[in-house]
């Protein structure tokens, strides 16, 4: 977040549109998909006033704007559209938890995009806030993504029933897509959950520990985020909106069940890495107690040896032992058959 903008939001009135987030320079692309069952079009919209002719057509439109850093164009297009303020603040902020709130001539829904980098294990969210109206579906995503891109083939080749139903499906659809994305970075995390259980396996490191500890925070970051996402999905199975048919009841129950299998994913993951922490810090344990356990024995051994030598390391002028021609070997013979002794016992006892 830009300290500055987080700074100007603080104190502001009301439906201020502020933009709250990653600092950003890119352009901000604007590309309008308008369909029916027999029409397709898609192109790029460099204007807002270029979007009226379609607000109120008998086609279906979706706008695409990748860029909410621009507060001229979100207000722009709020005002082309009847968007309320608030509406308009909350696309502006992107750390708004997800929600669903309906309007008097449109729904609007805020969910977020995770996105899982291999390479340093890191989980960096998204936003992406919906205004679906009666012919029309407004999306504002923070920057250009490709988890659409296979929505937008469907549309454009009339795959499915996509171009035969209206805005209301386009919505479902696109919430779909964002939800199919989250078994994809939870496939990810499970293979890196996979490696660290093996890595367990083969030997403890102060690495893995670290690792762990890292993948639970992102895996905490990354709940934090789906959780929320139940709820909406929860209130739009529900019903009771006017913009959503009761024929799409049945696609967004299976939606709803998605994300309950996302977050019992995460909170089976999030077990898992408790017993993994469980199980490195027992194997650190377990481990430290072999090595006790092997100086204690090699102490216990030279207990007695260190007596017998330090008896006979006494500086007393009559010790009858001192003048024995073999007493030298015999102390020796006596100290190798405490050793034998000792070493025999430990064995029948399983101690070594």
């Amino acid at each position: 977040m830009d300290s500055r903008e987080g700074f100007e939001k603080v104190g502001a009135s009301p439906g201020t549109v502020t933009y709250v987030g990653k600092e950003r320079r890119e352009k901000v692309k604007i590309t309008l998909i308008d369909y029916s069952e027999s029409e397709f079009l898609e192109q790029e919209m460099t204007r807002i006033e270029d979007l009226l002719p379609y607000q109120k057509s008998s086609t279906i439109t979706w706008v695409d704007v990748s860029g909410v850093h621009n507060t001229n164009i979100i207000e722009e297009i709020g005002e082309k559209f009847n968007l309320h303020p608030l509406t308009l603040e909350d696309i502006a902020n992107t750390t708004q938890r997800p929600k669903i709130d309906e309007y008097e001539d449109y729904l609007f829904l805020e969910l977020k995009i995770p996105y899982y980098k291999d390479a340093t294990r890191a989980i960096t969210v998204e936003q992406i806030s919906l205004v679906v109206g009666e012919k029309f579906v407004i999306s504002f995503q923070e920057k250009e993504e490709d988890i659409l891109e296979p929505l937008r083939y469907r549309i454009r080749n009339a795959k499915g029933k996509i171009r035969k139903l209206g805005s209301d499906y386009l919505a479902y659809a696109i919430i779909d897509s964002i939800i199919d994305h989250y078994f994809v970075i939870l496939e990810q995390f499970d293979e890196d959950i996979a490696v660290i259980e093996q890595e367990l396996m083969e030997q403890t490191r102060p690495e893995i520990l670290n690792t762990i500890y890292k993948l639970k925070r992102e895996l905490i970051f990354l709940h934090k985020s789906i959780w929320p996402v139940r709820e909406v999905v929860g209130n739009l199975q529900r019903g009771g909106y006017k913009l959503i048919g009761e024929s799409l009841t049945p696609y967004l129950r299976d939606l709803y069940d998605h994300t309950i299998q996302t977050v019992e994913t995460l909170e089976t993951f999030r077990d898992t890495f408790s017993g993994m922490l469980e199980l490195y810090l027992s194997s650190v344990s377990n481990k430290l107690n072999e090595v006790m356990k092997v100086l204690t024995i090699f102490a216990a051994i030279f207990i007695p040896l260190t007596f017998i030598a330090g008896v006979y390391g006494m500086n007393f002028k009559y010790m009858p032992e001192l003048g024995w021609r073999w007493g030298y070997l015999l102390v020796w013979g006596v100290m190798g058959a405490v050793v034998l002794v000792m070493v025999g016992y430990f064995k029948k006892n399983k101690w070594m």
